[in-house]
């Protein structure tokens, strides 16, 4: 069931216990995860942290500490299946649920018992009437066998007749009740989509009950980040929640403009930002970051020769000597610096970028830490999904964790270089991939299959750094390609997993046109397709449009998938 008073039925409940915190893999349920950990410090709630990144992490976990706790948060995980019936718990455990992902299974909405959802009432959840799904088993067996010894058989026969008639039109009403069923559960649960950040509504937790601060709310402004950088939410819902976080930084951060009051040299402040829309242009060179951010690399199509020539032709445009834009943005002449931002988007607009200023937020540390939102987003992505060999998942997790705090700046540097080398590796394979034709119309959606021996494959193994591979790739050819009715294709990306398993990662990414409404079909049409061939996947993932699937079944797959979707 839907909480409604977060601090009562949820902080209260849990600020005596002893609970078990399962946080999800994404950037977003990490600053979830420190805005509850910094609460839980202040009131001294006993807690243990557990990292899962799949459905077969979690229920292994579960089943690990299921006999020392009574109470489970799930964060980023557990809202679009039905929690009770992949867990089989105890009667007496109880689920608090703060998941960004969206349809909410119906399940857990009605069961007032064990599921409690901190979900946000005003996102537009169009969840079915509890009537409309499920039905209470009515005892239809009529009292027709009680003896009627003083009745006429005329009479009984009648009485017969119409228990007969009564009941073929409640089989009928039945059948009419479980077809309605059926179509009601397909419209609700055929896209999949996001809600509300939930660092955010940690953060709301923390402002109800006046524990939040300062960087709580830079963590709420990570998490909304997140999930726009990963292009889970719409521009409209970006704008509007960075809107009620502007409210917030101006509360906590005003004492800045008031020089009696002013905070120390060395104190966080957080400022809103109309900024550049290119990736750690602050931590890199203007040109490399040109070059690695998706926006501009697409609309300049920087994988030919043609586009190179443009993008030169930009910089001219702007007065921006190449000496100074290949060198460290922090090392540029401070007065190309000065209106940097306007020149850039001034020349912008003539080569058609619109949008080429975004609102976000930065953070100062002291005099010399600058980070936007987007620039930790993609060091703490980086970080959690590193390849290096020596570090587990668990491993990268804590260091991403550690990196949102203040008091690990190296990490959060470590996490900068990483997310440069990854940036990189995914504009090259994006320039082989559309260079070398791989990606393929196969009628209702176009395929791209990474061959084993990429240079960097290694780097797109794990979901989130493929996720922004694959949106970045449709982008990309959507601007390269002169077929209009490719443009409106959704993607579909497979790319290896494991060589001596012999599996491969597949995921679905809705059409570039869609990116009015964000929302992903490809979860229950990649569940009906292995169904319907015997395919043999694993649904392990939180995003139901990532599977993993045998190389040998691909073929079979796939073609299931075009005969579905035609």
């Amino acid at each position: 069931m839907f909480v409604s008073d977060f601090r009562k039925e949820f902080y209260e409940v849990v600020q005596s216990q002893r609970v078990l915190l399962f946080v999800a893999s994404d950037v977003d349920a990490l600053c979830a995860c420190k805005i509850l950990q910094a609460l839980f410090q202040c009131d001294h709630v006993q807690y243990t942290l557990v990292p899962v990144s799949g459905w077969q992490e979690l229920e292994t976990a579960f089943l690990e500490h299921k006999e020392q706790f009574r109470y489970f948060i799930l964060i980023n995980c557990g809202a679009n299946v039905d929690l009770l019936d992949i867990l089989q718990p105890d009667e007496d455990a109880i689920f608090f649920v703060c998941d960004t992902h969206r349809p909410v299974n119906v399940v857990n909405v009605y069961n007032d018992a064990q599921i409690k959802l901190l979900i946000k009432q005003d996102d537009d959840l169009e969840v079915p009437a509890y009537d409309d799904i499920f039905r209470d088993e009515e005892d239809e067996e009529h009292s027709g066998s009680e003896s009627d010894n003083g009745s006429e058989p005329s009479e009984k026969r009648t009485r017969l007749e119409e228990e007969i008639v009564a009941q073929t039109m409640k089989r009928r009403q039945r059948r009419e009740w479980e077809a309605r069923r059926r179509d009601i559960l397909f419209d609700y649960e055929q896209y999949e989509y996001h809600g509300t950040s939930s660092a955010m509504v940690m953060f709301d937790l923390a402002w109800m009950m006046s524990k939040d601060l300062n960087d709580m709310l830079w963590w709420a402004i990570v998490g909304l980040t997140d999930q726009w950088v990963q292009d889970k939410i719409t521009q409209m819902k970006y704008v509007t929640d960075v809107g009620i976080l502007q409210r917030h930084v101006s509360r906590h951060n005003h004492r800045n403009e008031d020089e009696e009051n002013a905070l120390s040299v060395d104190c966080t402040r957080i400022s809103f930002e109309y900024d550049l829309r290119l990736a750690l242009y602050q931590h890199w060179s203007l040109h490399d970051s040109l070059c690695n951010t998706c926006y501009t690399a697409a609309r300049f199509k920087l994988w030919s020769v043609h586009g190179q020539k443009r993008l030169q032709e930009f910089l001219a445009d702007v007065g921006l000597p190449l000496k100074q834009v290949k060198q460290k943005f922090q090392s540029m002449d401070i007065s190309l610096k000065e209106n940097l931002r306007e020149m850039i988007e001034e020349s912008a607009n003539k080569f058609g970028m619109k949008d080429m200023r975004v609102q976000t937020f930065s953070i100062h540390f002291g005099f010399k830490h600058k980070f936007l939102a987007s620039d930790v987003v993609f060091a703490t992505m980086s970080l959690m999904e590193s390849p290096e060999k020596d570090g587990s998942g668990t491993d990268n997790f804590i260091q991403a964790l550690d990196s949102l705090s203040r008091s690990n700046l190296d990490k959060l540097y470590h996490g900068l270089e990483l997310a440069k080398k990854q940036l990189r590796a995914t504009q090259q394979t994006i320039a082989s991939c559309l260079c070398t034709n791989l990606v393929i119309s196969q009628g209702p959606f176009l395929y791209c299959s990474l061959m084993e021996g990429t240079p960097d494959i290694v780097l797109f193994s794990k979901p989130a750094s493929l996720s922004l591979l694959s949106r970045h790739l449709l982008k990309s050819f959507v601007f390269s390609t002169k077929n209009r009715r490719c443009k409106l294709l959704p993607l579909v990306m497979a790319a290896p997993l494991s060589v001596e398993q012999g599996t491969v990662t597949v995921m679905g990414i809705p059409p570039e046109t869609d990116s009015s409404d964000r929302k992903n079909f490809f979860g229950r049409a990649f569940e009906k397709a292995a169904e319907g061939t015997n395919s043999r996947t694993l649904h392990n993932h939180f995003d139901l449009s990532v599977i993993e699937l045998k190389a040998e079944d691909r073929s079979k797959f796939l073609d299931a998938l075009v005969s579905l979707l035609s």
